[in-house]
């Protein structure tokens, strides 16, 4: 059984406690490696090592073209090591194996484009009143803090890792306590190319760890991707001690089918939306509307391809969808379709746990598809994180975007239709952080993404992420040697 212990100083070694945790492969049941169990002291000693590596002048004085290279050369050894990366995720996280090499590629991705930020974001000269130059410049904030889920541990922390340095940050991170190993693997991939200290990785719950590096005072900045429980506990813990955090939650997104849409790319969509990573994604188009002249026919036709789908081992090729994370997660996902059927959902597809030959103990579930519901019932309301997905009817536009809107969340929604004055219409009035226009879960590293309401606040990707990263500093200089201010009086606006 391997084992896997904390990362401090550019050295992986045990917790204070000394104590670790077992870590099982979703695909089994069965423990596969062996977790060191961090808490406060490791989380007081890793955010010490990372101050100690931001203010060494060969990491906060780094030219912009050394930082450059350095972000590229770790997304070269992304990709020379991009299986033992990916199994790893993927006995970790039960992920298929070939989408979690489709995201250790993306890592690389995420690396490079971020490389190329670190000469591109700077400050702006300000127009001023005579004799007087001000400008304004972009500072890292210092040590931030990171806590990542477990749905796609390696390619969620890679969204924070990259922005967070190229913008010269140091970096404290939690991950999740069901996927630790990946992110561990990558630290001793990357042992000979970061400077000790810049990366600090601190495994363990949330209880321990995740509240400890939450509620520590010399972290600047928390960045938080998770539910909205545990993203209303890191802003109470953050907001405290008058620290900001930015949070990345949960989702109920709307995923709307109108009768003009190209009815296979719409099919095969909705199904993406939903079953593509075991429904295990915050994005997940889980509400299903359909507009009710082709209801029926779609329903129907979405049951007729969902039936068929191969549950089964991650790494076996054959594979269409994988097990859920855990046990409690898989418990949680059953109850949530028992109580929808108690209420007078229709099952169309699935709705049952399954069983997969030779891995009894994994943690199945069938692709569920449930109809007869209302927007107001817990299975429409709540994120359940599982392959389950709801299909409900509406008549016009203005129905559908009453019934998206009407959510606690809002972080992303579907649009299918080859009317595009609807489409852009419905962009602007959809309350949510990204819509898909004829296509579903796409992500870019170009691309800002972030929620609204309890999905969360904050922008991750694109140049919006930098703004997250980095502080603004004004600077105003008198050039005028002649004048005396008046001790007494405030320059205010254009008095001199």
């Amino acid at each position: 059984m391997q084992q896997f212990g904390i990362w401090i100083d550019n050295e992986e070694q045990a917790s204070a406690s000394g104590r670790y945790f077992e870590s099982l492969d979703p695909a089994t049941g069965k423990a596969w490696s062996r977790v060191a169990a961090g808490g406060k002291a490791d989380i007081d000693r890793a955010v010490a090592s990372a101050w100690r590596a931001f203010e060494e002048p060969g990491w906060i004085e780094m030219e912009a073209s050394a930082r450059r290279k350095l972000l590229l050369a770790i997304a070269a050894r992304i990709q020379q090591n991009r299986h033992q990366l990916a199994e790893t995720e993927s006995n970790d996280s039960g992920k298929l194996l070939r989408e979690c090499l489709l995201h250790v590629d993306a890592m690389a991705e995420w690396f490079e484009y971020f490389a190329g930020m670190t000469d591109k974001v700077c400050g702006s000269t300000i127009p001023s009143d005579r004799g007087v130059f001000n400008y304004t410049t972009l500072e890292p904030y210092g040590v931030v803090g990171a806590i990542v889920p477990g749905n796609s541990p390696l390619l969620l922390s890679t969204w924070k890792l990259a922005p967070a340095l190229a913008a010269g940050n140091t970096v404290v991170m939690k991950p999740s306590e069901y996927t630790s190993a990946s992110i561990l693997i990558l630290m001793r991939l990357l042992k000979d190319i970061l400077p000790p200290g810049v990366v600090n990785i601190v495994t363990g719950d949330g209880v321990e760890a995740g509240a400890a590096l939450v509620d520590h005072p010399d972290v600047r900045k928390i960045f938080f991707t998770g539910g909205p429980a545990h993203g209303a506990a890191v802003a109470a813990g953050s907001g405290r001690r008058l620290a900001p955090s930015i949070l990345e939650l949960g989702g109920k997104s709307a995923n709307i089918v109108f009768d003009d849409a190209i009815y296979d790319k719409a099919l095969a969509g909705v199904m993406a939306g939903v079953f593509a990573a075991s429904g295990q994604t915050c994005m997940a188009g889980s509400r299903v509307l359909v507009q009710e002249t082709i209801f029926d026919r779609f329903v129907n036709d979405l049951a007729a391809r969902t039936k068929p789908i191969v549950v089964g081992h991650p790494a076996d090729a054959a594979t269409q969808v994988g097990p859920l994370g855990n046990r409690k997660q898989l418990d949680r996902v059953a109850s949530f379709v028992e109580g929808a059927l108690a209420g007078g959902a229709r099952i169309a597809a699935g709705g049952h746990r399954a069983s997969v030959e030779g891995f009894e103990g994994g943690y199945y579930f069938q692709p569920t598809i449930l109809t007869d519901v209302t927007n107001d019932t817990p299975i429409c309301r709540e994120e359940i994180f599982g392959p389950v997905m709801t299909v409900m009817p509406f008549s016009t536009a203005e129905e559908a975007l009453k019934i998206a809107n009407r959510s606690d969340f809002g972080l992303v929604a579907g649009l299918w239709t080859s009317d595009l004055y609807r489409a852009h219409s419905l962009s602007r009035r959809l309350d949510v952080g990204t819509i898909f226009l004829n296509l579903y879960r796409k992500v870019a590293p170009q691309t800002p993404f972030g929620g609204r309401k309890a999905s969360g606040f904050g922008r991750e990707n694109g140049f919006a992420v930098m703004g997250e990263y980095l502080q603004v500093k004004s600077v105003l200089v008198d050039t005028d040697a002649q004048r005396v201010q008046d001790p007494f009086v405030m320059r205010v606006g254009s008095s001199r």
